[in-house]
């Protein structure tokens, strides 16, 4: 069968099962390996992808019910060569250790600062409450998304 997806900007017809869980059609079909497999269930956010704007679990959504809609996965971030002020904060702060849920706490982060572009320390903690990093870099991930909202503030993208 064929799913249609458009996924970081490309229309795609991908020869899938449109009840296989889109993660799966992202990274084994179209081999975008930046949204990570972690628990399967809805629990940690290492699969978050944007869709239509909004972070969400791609493990708990079907290729099927996808189709329609806009898909951001973090390889969509970057746009002509320039990183997003998340990004870019991301890497300033060093705050990554191992890395495996970093792409979904971007994506996460991306959404946040779309939706409020001055959050408090609140705001971060309520939308990134979901997101599980084992590594505990929850401070610098805060801090992160402080100085990306600074660095939006300036003219930087989202």
């Amino acid at each position: 069968m064929s799913v249609n997806l458009n996924v970081n900007g490309k229309n795609l017809s991908v020869d899938a099962d449109p009840e296989s869980p889109l993660l799966w059609v992202l990274r084994d079909h179209l081999k975008l390996t930046g949204t990570k497999y972690g628990c399967g269930v809805g629990q940690c956010s290492a699969c978050t992808v944007l869709v239509d704007g909004a972070a969400t679990w791609s493990c708990q959504l079907t290729a099927g019910s996808a189709q329609g809609t806009k898909i951001t996965t973090i390889e969509g971030l970057e746009q002509d060569d320039k990183l997003t002020a998340v990004q870019k904060a991301w890497i300033d702060l060093d705050v990554a250790q191992c890395g495996y849920c970093q792409a979904g706490q971007i994506l996460t982060a991306t959404e946040l600062l779309r939706s409020k572009p001055k959050p408090t320390d609140k705001d971060i903690d309520e939308a990134m409450t979901r997101n599980l990093c084992r590594c505990g870099t929850y401070t610098r991930i805060r801090q992160a998304i402080h100085a990306a909202a600074q660095m939006a503030a300036k003219g930087e993208r989202v």
